[in-house]
């Protein structure tokens, strides 16, 4: 059952047996299902350009974009925590217009927002922080830097590489993060960064020994077409029932089976 609708009311589950559930929604609809599902939180994804906008990465979803994605989920009224991410460029320049931003989405519905990048987001974290909004850490494969990682790329392989994420997963933390998503890493680098930082984590695609996990509503109940990460699981084929269900309904249409009396306005 979810945890409540805050911050503080994560971050305490630090540790517990149980794993937290995270699920990334961008609609009404969606928000509906992962509340009824009782998950612990429901994060409005900047993927949202990938997986409903037609993008081929994250990096054309504005603010725009977000504050009316982010509205969408929490008119469902959700009990869960809503975290909103905050899009490229609407943290990259200074601290000012990370405040400016992070408002926007917390006026829009969002109980934290979530932001990419490690040690070198230490002064837009506390900025955002001194508005007293929560801020949620991510590292890993961060798809805003999918330019500078030549793709969507494992991070942390090499020794060096994930030393650094332990390091800035622990700047995160100590700036005052309630809580961090590791995306694409080792399972070994992950299981480090969670032994080591007081705060949960979310994996996706970083194996089993998170706090918790994390994946696209549309990716769960097979809305997401026919390729998937190797991390996916998917436990419908929504896609599939949909298909079915308008061509049913087209072919009742073209033998004049639809619509019957019943259907109509007398």
């Amino acid at each position: 059952m979810p945890t409540g609708n805050t911050a503080a009311g994560v971050r305490a589950r630090k540790g517990e047996a149980e794993p937290l559930v995270m699920v990334t929604a961008y609609d009404a609809p969606s928000a509906r299902a992962a509340a009824a599902a009782g998950v612990d939180v429901i994060l409005v994804g900047d993927s949202l350009g990938m997986v409903v906008l037609g993008y081929d990465d994250t990096l054309h979803v504005t603010m725009r974009d977000m504050v009316t994605h982010t509205a969408a989920v929490a008119r469902a009224r959700p009990p869960q925590l809503v975290v909103a991410d905050m899009p490229w460029t609407s943290f990259h320049l200074g601290a000012a217009g990370a405040q400016r931003n992070a408002a926007r989405l917390v006026r829009a519905g969002a109980g934290a927002v979530k932001l990419e990048g490690g040690a070198k987001r230490l002064e837009v974290v506390r900025a955002i922080l001194d508005l007293e909004i929560p801020v949620m850490g991510h590292l890993g494969l961060t798809p805003q830097s999918v330019h500078v990682m030549g793709g969507f790329r494992v991070q942390g392989r090499g020794t060096s590489a994930a030393r650094a994420i332990v390091e800035d997963a622990v700047a995160l933390s100590e700036a005052g993060c309630f809580a961090l998503v590791l995306e694409g890493v080792p399972a070994q680098v992950a299981k480090e960064v969670t032994t080591t930082v007081p705060v949960p984590t979310f994996g996706i695609g970083a194996g089993a020994d998170c706090d918790g996990q994390v994946l696209v509503f549309h990716d769960i109940v097979g809305w997401s077409g026919a390729q998937a990460p190797r991390f996916v699981r998917r436990y419908a084929d929504l896609e599939g029932l949909a298909t079915q269900a308008v061509s049913q309904w087209a072919s009742d249409v073209r033998a004049r089976r639809f619509p019957t009396p019943s259907e109509t306005y007398h």
